[in-house]
C-alpha cells in the first residue's frame, strides 16, 4: 500500500534497511499506523549492498577452493575457470528472492504505507518527500551507511573500488590491493583469492580484523600466509596513482605496490548529511546521531537506529534496535540492548565469530589477576578433522564467574556462534555449559569440549 500524498501516523520511518523495516513490521503488530520512507529498495544496505551478496561470492569462493582442493578428499575434478556472469547471477538470484518476499510481507501490512523518495526532516514530527510531508507522533532515523573513502583518494568505480562497485564486476581481477584489514577488506580478499587473484591487503593498524581478539587476529594471518594472501600491517596508506594497467599504491615508508585495482576497505559512514537532523536539534558526532540507552535522540519523540547510531555496524543489531523501539513507543518498556552480547561474524576462510569481550578488555575491565583464558584447538574436534579446517575457540572468563568472552576462528564456526552468545547473555558458568550434552561428531561439540576443560574435566583436550 503507498500513499503519495503525505498524511499523520503513529510512527515515520526514515529509512528501510534493517533496522527501519523491522521497526515497522514490529509495530504494525501493535497495530501502529507506519509510515516507511526511503529513496532506494526496501531492504537497505545488507540485502542489496552488502551481507547478502558479499557472502553469496564468499560461498561461491568455498566451492572453488573444494573443487580445486577435492582430490584431497577422494574425489578428482578440475576447476575450469570462474564464470562471474554465472556467479553474479546466483548472487542476484537470492538478493531478488528475499527482496521479493521482503517487498510481499511490507507491501500487504495494512498497516504499513511505503513511500519511495528522498526523505528529510523538516520538523521535529515530520518527514518531507517531494514536497510531501509526513507527520508522526514518533519519528525513527534509520538511514544508515555509506562507504568511506579516505581525504585525497577518489573513488571513480573502476580501478579504485569501495565494494559496492566489487560485489559488480563482471570480471575476477588479475591483481588487486585491499585498503583495510577489517570484515569488509578480509572478506573480498579471501573471495578474490579463492577466484584466482593476486591480493595484497593494506591495514594501517598493528594486525588484521583488529577488533577481533589479538589471538584470533594471528590465527587468521597464518592461514591468509598459508594461503598466500599477502599482507602488510602497521602501513597506513600515502597516496594511489593511475598506471597504464591499474594502479600504484604508496604506503608509509616511501614502498609501493601495484595491482589491476584497488578496493577501498576502510569502514563505513552514517548517512546522516543534508537530512534535516541537525536543523532540528539532534546531536551529531562525526556524524553519528547520539542517543541514550533506550535510543532517544533527545529531541522530540525522534528516535535513531542502525548504522548512524555509534557502535558495530551490524544489520542484526539494527534490526534488533529497531524492535526495540518500535517496543519502546507501544509502551511495552524491553530490556536495554547490551552492546557486548551482540555477535560479531566475519566470512573469510577461516570464518571468524565471537560474542562478549576479548581477553584484553576483560582484564581492563576486571583486572589481569580475575581473568582466565582456555582455547581448545579444533584438532581435537572430529567434524573439523572431516573438513580438513584448521584454528581454534577461546573462552574468557572471570574468576569464580560467568564466561565473559567466545572467540572462535575455523571453517564455519559462524554456525556456532547462537550457543556462545547464549552462553555470554545468560552469565553462564563453565561448569553450567558443561552439563550440556553436544551432539557427535559436531563442531558445536568443540564448544562442549572447551567448556568441560575450563571447568576443569577435559576430555579431548590436548595439553
Amino acid at each position: 500500500m503507498s500513499q503519495p500524498n503525505g498524511g499523520t501516523f503513529d510512527i515515520v520511518i526514515l529509512g528501510a534497511g534493517s533496522g527501519g523495516y523491522a521497526a515497522a513490521l514490529r509495530a504494525a503488530q501493535f497495530d501502529l499506523k507506519v509510515a516507511l520512507i526511503d529513496k532506494a529498495e526496501l531492504g537497505g544496505t545488507c540485502l542489496h549492498r552488502g551481507c547478502i551478496p558479499t557472502k553469496a561470492l564468499l560461498h561461491a569462493a568455498e566451492i572453488a577452493d573444494q573443487t580445486r582442493e577435492s582430490e584431497q578428499f577422494g574425489v578428482k575434478a578440475d576447476l575450469v575457470g570462474i564464470d562471474m556472469a554465472g556467479v553474479n547471477a546466483y548472487k542476484d538470484g537470492v538478493v531478488g528472492r528475499l527482496f521479493k518476499g521482503l517487498t510481499g510481507l511490507l507491501g500487504h501490512n495494512k498497516n504499513i504505507t511505503i513511500v519511495q523518495g528522498e526523505g528529510k526532516l523538516v520538523s521535529k514530527d515530520t518527514v518531507e518527500v517531494a514536497g510531501q510531508r509526513y507527520t508522526g507522533r514518533n519519528v525513527i532515523l534509520a538511514t544508515g551507511s555509506y562507504s568511506r573513502s579516505l581525504p585525497g583518494l577518489e573513488v571513480d568505480g573502476k580501478r579504485v573500488l569501495t565494494s559496492e562497485h566489487a560485489l559488480k564486476l563482471d570480471r575476477v581481477p588479475q591483481s588487486a590491493i585491499v585498503l583495510g584489514g577489517g570484515v569488509i577488506g578480509v572478506e573480498f580478499a579471501s573471495v578474490w583469492k579463492s577466484f584466482g587473484a593476486d591480493v595484497t591487503i593494506i591495514e594501517a593498524l598493528p594486525r588484521l580484523v583488529a577488533a577481533e581478539d589479538e589471538e584470533i587476529s594471528k590465527q587468521v594471518e597464518r592461514a591468509f600466509r598459508k594461503r598466500k594472501i599477502n599482507f602488510k600491517v602497521g602501513k597506513p596508506f600515502e597516496k594511489v596513482e593511475h598506471t597504464d594497467n591499474g594502479v600504484k599504491v604508496t604506503i608509509a615508508g616511501g614502498e609501493t605496490l601495484e595491482a589491476e585495482v584497488l578496493l577501498v576497505a576502510v569502514g563505513r559512514g552514517p548517512t546522516t548529511a543534508n537530512l534535516g537532523y541537525e536543523q532540528q536539534g539532534i546531536t551529531l558526532d562525526r556524524g553519528f546521531v547520539i542517543v541514550d540507552e533506550r535510543l532517544r535522540t533527545g529531541v522530540g519523540n525522534i528516535y535513531a537506529v542502525g548504522d548512524i547510531v555509534p557502535g558495530l555496524q551490524l544489520a542484526h543489531r539494527g534490526f534488533q534496535q529497531g524492535i526495540f523501539v518500535a517496543e519502546e513507543i507501544a509502551g511495552k518498556n524491553p530490556a536495554v540492548i547490551d552492546e557486548a552480547g551482540i555477535p560479531r561474524v566475519t566470512y573469510s576462510d577461516p570464518e571468524v565469530a565471537s560474542v562478549g569481550i576479548t581477553e584484553a578488555k576483560a582484564k581492563e575491565q576486571y583486572g589481569a589477576d580475575k581473568v582466565s583464558t582456555y582455547n581448545y584447538n579444533l584438532g581435537g574436534n572430529g567434524k573439523s578433522q572431516i573438513l580438513k579446517t584448521a584454528g581454534f575457540i577461546k573462552l574468557v572468563r572471570v574468576e569464580d564467574g560467568p564466561v565473559v568472552g567466545v572467540h572462535m576462528v575455523g571453517a564455519r564456526v559462524g554456525e556456532l556462534v547462537g550457543e556462545a552468545q547464549l552462553i555470554t547473555n545468560w552469565e553462564a558458568f563453565p561448569e553450567e555449559v558443561a552439563q550440556l550434552v553436544h551432539a557427535h561428531p559436531t563442531q558445536n561439540e568443540a564448544l562442549g569440549e572447551a567448556f568441560l576443560a575450563l571447568a576443569g574435566k577435559p576430555l579431548h583436550a590436548h595439553s
